[in-house]
């Protein structure tokens, strides 16, 4: 069944793939999906663009093992981390303890790093100083004295080595409340008095801003997380010589204050990082200001790209697997069940199974949407056919005529308004989970809800949100409308 899902998609995707990548000349730079990365990743595009460089900007793609397989894959060539996240994360087990010995572990891989950009940004434990006080906290030995905290950690940070598995036991925590969530929604969280306490980055600026306690790292758990920018061993050496430019050039407390002007301030990603290489390298960078009005003009035809290639696929295939399946009853239980057992996979997770297949961005996105719109098409032209009487194709059959034509002109115009309603199904379903497409780079009504989430702005978060769901309504309601005057 699984073989036969990912023919399925290749079939139909990997030509559109092959043809995209065959266009797709331009160095193309990531970020992972926190504000620090985000403006990293801005910095090293204007700094390649003002020396002439044709690039494409991936911002928010998702975590380390993402960002890291895409540039495994060739889908990106370049993207910032930090050294404890690749030696802990990514390089677990081997001894690198210089950068020239990390290095040498990468080159197999065709990846190399810059020296450090200059700052450690590292995983750190965080408390309300409210909190701190009456606990007594000052380290993270003094979290384990107090089992009934609760604590709430990023996803990533929950399932890593240098996480919270590695911390729990090198501390010998015994908190049993530990919940995953966003990181930047944590912060409103320990506000909020829900959570006790949460994993920090050292170069946040919100723990200046909601004035928080760090604890001590009294055991030495954490390594240094100095940050880099990996890249393809591919890429040109002018270009190498470029990033490393930017070696040593942002102390911690700048780091800090470029992330307090993005996420405190309101300044665009874009704005900060061309301030930055204004005044480090005297280059001008033209921002364009972009509008609410011409963000979702481009997010509105970005999300119709998604809907609208995804389901006219799905029409284009699920109706004749609907008529297969009715018509052939050794076929009509298997696939009826495989049509079925896709509709149960995780969106998200399913996302994810689409990157080896097809990389990052819309195709992967559209691939998936694909896939989830099967079953209501399939099931409801399978039902719409096998529920017209019996005595109709018997009159049919007894005047002669034939299967194609008894198809073509009796049973789909009967099964017609229940093919339809499943169309609508799942054209509605579609247009909701095509935002969750920004995840993995895909354009539409996710992307600000991602920046949204992101900033913890929430006229961003509805900019996305609102027109999606008015999307959805829409489709919905032209389906009606439709479906009236059909019946009529």
């Amino acid at each position: 069944m699984r073989i036969a899902c990912i023919s399925l998609v290749l079939g139909l995707f990997l030509p559109i793939a092959i043809l995209a990548q065959d266009n797709n000349k331009e160095v193309v730079i990531g970020s992972k999906l926190f504000t620090e990365s985000v403006i990293i990743g801005e910095i090293t595009n204007q700094l390649l663009i003002d020396n002439g460089y044709q690039t494409q900007y991936k911002s928010q793609l998702g975590g380390t093992r993402i960002l890291w397989n895409a540039l495994l894959e060739g889908e990106i060539d370049i993207y910032p981390d930090y050294t404890g996240t690749i030696i802990q994360e990514i390089l677990n087990g081997q001894n690198i303890d210089s950068h020239q010995a990390l290095n040498e572990v990468l080159k197999p891989y065709q990846v190399q790093a810059t020296k450090s950009l200059g700052f450690n940004n590292s995983y750190a434990i965080g408390v309300n100083k409210e909190t701190a006080t009456q606990r007594g906290l000052k380290t993270i030995s003094d979290l384990a004295k107090h089992p009934d905290l609760k604590l709430g950690f990023s996803n990533e940070f929950l399932d890593r080595n240098d996480g919270w598995k590695g911390l729990s036991e090198a501390y010998n925590l015994p908190h049993q409340q530990v919940t995953g969530l966003d990181h930047d929604l944590a912060y409103r969280g320990l506000e909020a008095g829900n959570i006790d306490a949460i994993d920090l980055y050292s170069t946040d600026a919100e723990i200046q801003y909601y004035d928080l306690a760090v604890l001590e790292d009294d055991q030495g758990f954490f390594p240094d997380y100095q940050a880099i920018i990996l890249y393809r061993m591919d890429i040109d050496e002018s270009m190498v010589s470029l990033l490393e430019s930017l070696e040593g050039t942002i102390t911690e407390s700048e780091m800090v204050a470029l992330n307090a002007q993005v996420k405190l301030e309101g300044e665009s990603d874009e704005q900060v990082a061309a301030n930055f290489l204004d005044d480090k390298f005297s280059i001008k960078s033209e921002v364009v200001q972009s509008t609410v009005w011409s963000r979702l003009w481009i997010n509105t035809l970005g999300h119709l790209y998604l809907v609208g290639i995804s389901l006219t696929l799905a029409i284009i295939v699920a109706i004749p697997l609907g008529i297969a399946a009715v018509k052939n009853s050794w076929l009509e239980g298997p696939l009826l069940a495989f049509v079925g057992v896709l509709q149960t996979i995780p969106s998200l997770a399913l996302l994810v199974f689409m990157i080896p297949l097809l990389g990052i961005g819309s195709l992967p996105a559209m691939a998936a949407l694909f896939l989830y719109s099967l079953l209501p098409i399939v099931r409801n032209t399978h039902s719409g056919i096998k529920e017209i009487p019996a005595s109709v194709q018997e009159s049919a059959w007894a005047l002669g005529l034939s299967n194609r034509f008894i198809l073509r002109k009796i049973e789909l115009p009967l099964a017609k308004p229940t093919i339809l309603a499943g169309i609508k199904t799942s054209a509605v379903i579609n247009v909701g989970t095509a935002t969750l497409g920004a995840l993995i780079g895909a354009e539409g009504y996710g992307q600000p809800i991602l920046t949204g989430i992101r900033l913890d702005d929430t006229a961003l978060i509805l900019e996305g949100a609102i027109p999606a769901a008015l999307m959805a309504l829409l489709v919905q309601w032209s389906f009606d409308l439709y479906e009236s005057k059909f019946s009529n």
